[in-house]
């Protein structure tokens, strides 16, 4: 049980030698922490015995308290108000039964019932949390998201928000997390398919494995994106979320058997390698050369990778390669395998998505058995379009989460900051940037989510065809839209976004990871274009008329 202390004994530890504090309540032994303090110890010792909630909140947010929280809080001042019990569950009664009359005259209603609004969940910011966790109505999610999105926020806010800063610093996330990640279920739930049970040692709990949907999907991607790092984010879900899929769609029943328990359990790692030094979205184009050898058993592939998201860490490569002839109709799709030896991988300095492991790649006559082939020979281009549509929704929720990100710390932000006498929330000016951040958020997101519903209704091949212009759309859209949003959060910190740490932390991080969002799955002229391009090309065959 915590203990509780009065405001006199706190004031009696105000030397160095024994440095109490309060911040909201609590009470924090920093006595062994001011060598490590990044402000100095003067600071500190100016605080000791004494409240000091206004200067921490001054420099500091909530993801510094969620970190040493654990590791420094002694207690709780006993004027702080104690938490108030949940309220026991009422007893069940038994409903009386309806009379056939009206049975029939309640049809309309009982056929609404999957569309009940959940319980309000989050900090209730207007438009900070998409509007189904805001106690509006949604045809879409059910109690099963809600319970993994508690599932997953829970973990997020306990083991990896307080740390993130620390390993965007390092450029790298501790294996563990990965691993944690496969221990929960998670990453077999990041395939765009069903859930593959007959590969998983452990399903998510949340979720029954056969209620498993892309709205699941969504909830994994969109909860972890909150932590505000785009180097995270792709550490965890980049190359896997793209690397695995063809292998569970189009590998050969041995091949899948021997390498996707190990890989859906995190204790292996798998990217996506197609983009080249001299071919980015211009797949067609790829140069890296299998050729087949002599006895038909083996590939003997050469040529190069460039910005391959975790490749430095990957043991499995999915590659796309030149066996043919010019232009699409050449490119195959192998699963590459770190041991066969020639391959070598080195780190990409980059702009942003710092612990996202951004790697070039040299193959050098590696011998990859026929076996490894995922698909068909020379018709690899249609599996990579396939993925392209579930690479693309990834970077979507992605950046409309960061785009949230930063409109939910610019609010906060607002309500708290000064200038010129008032809050900033009371400078219409800036209630005018957060309304042009809101009004975007909100647009895309509904987007995405009638999106993300054809794609569970449509089959697969419907779903390329007639989605991939909105999708390429879409992925323009609301990469613009984080553009935005880190542009209009960064005027509101002013000054804080600018320095690395404090309370500008994820603004500052988020405004270095937009081109690495804006460019990458498609760049945005090209995804406007082809949005045109293709919805038009399709519009004609399902009988448009002009």
């Amino acid at each position: 049980m915590s203990k509780t202390f009065t405001k006199s004994d706190v004031a009696s530890h105000n030397k160095a030698d024994s440095l109490w504090i309060i911040v909201d309540g609590d009470v924090y032994d920093l006595t062994k922490f001011q060598d490590d303090h990044p402000g100095g110890k003067k600071i500190l010792t100016r605080f000791a015995g004494k409240d000091a909630s206004k200067p921490f909140w001054k420099y500091h947010n909530d993801g510094i308290l969620k970190k040493y929280k654990p590791s420094l809080q002694i207690g709780s001042l006993d004027t702080k108000p104690k938490p108030e019990p949940a309220p026991a569950p009422a007893p069940a009664q038994a409903a009386p039964q309806p009379t056939k009359e009206v049975k029939k005259a309640a049809a309309p209603a009982a056929a609404k019932e999957d569309a009940e609004a959940l319980e309000p969940y989050g900090s209730l910011i207007p438009f900070g949390d998409p509007s189904w966790y805001q106690g509006y109505h949604s045809p879409y999610f059910n109690e099963s998201h809600a319970a993994l999105r508690a599932e997953v926020r829970q973990w997020v806010e306990t083991d990896i928000e307080p740390n993130v800063t620390e390993w965007d610093e390092k450029k790298d996330v501790p294996r563990e997390i990965f691993l944690e990640a496969g221990r929960r279920g998670y990453l077999a739930g990041l395939l765009g398919v069903h859930y593959p049970v007959e590969y998983v040692k452990n399903a998510v709990k949340a979720v029954p494995p056969e209620k498993w949907d892309l709205f699941h999907e969504l909830i994994i991607t969109d909860e972890l994106s909150r932590v505000g790092s785009g180097g995270f984010v792709w550490n965890i879900l980049g190359g896997f979320g793209i690397g695995c899929p063809p292998l569970v769609k189009f590998g050969k029943k041995a091949l899948k058997d021997r390498i996707l328990p190990g890989l859906l359990s995190g204790e292996k790692r798998i990217c996506l390698a197609i983009t080249e030094p001299d071919a980015g979205s211009d797949v067609a184009n790829l140069t890296c050369e299998a050729k087949l050898s002599e006895d038909g058993k083996h590939y003997i592939v050469n040529g190069e990778k460039k910005w391959i998201t975790n490749g430095v860490w990957c043991d499995y490569f999915t590659t796309a390669v030149r066996t043919g002839g010019e232009g699409m109709n050449g490119v195959s799709l192998l699963l590459i395998e770190r041991d066969f030896g020639g391959v070598s991988t080195r780190r990409m300095d980059c702009q942003g998505v710092w612990s996202s492991g951004t790697t070039y790649i040299t193959f050098e006559d590696v011998k990859v058995p026929v076996e490894n082939l995922l698909g068909k020979e020379n018709q690899g281009f249609k599996v990579i379009m396939t993925n392209f549509n579930h690479e693309r929704i990834g970077i979507i929720i992605q950046s409309l989460r960061f785009s949230r990100v930063c409109y939910e710390e610019s609010v906060k932000y607002a309500n708290k900051r000064r200038t010129f006498g008032k809050k900033l929330i009371e400078h219409p000016v800036i209630r005018m940037k957060l309304a042009h951040m809101a009004r975007q958020i909100e647009a895309s997101y509904n987007w995405l989510e009638n999106l993300i519903y054809q794609c569970v209704k449509m089959g697969e091949t419907e779903a390329m065809l007639r989605l991939g212009g909105a999708i390429a759309g879409l992925k323009a859209q609301s990469t613009l839209t984080f553009e935005f949003c880190a542009r209009e959060a960064s005027q509101i910190f002013g000054g804080l976004s600018y320095s690395r740490g404090g309370q500008g932390a994820k603004i500052e991080r988020l405004y270095r990871d937009v081109r690495a969002y804006a460019i990458p799955g498609g760049s945005e002229e090209i995804m406007l274009d082809l949005s045109m391009r293709q919805s038009l090309r399709v519009a004609k065959l399902t009988g448009m008329k002009l």
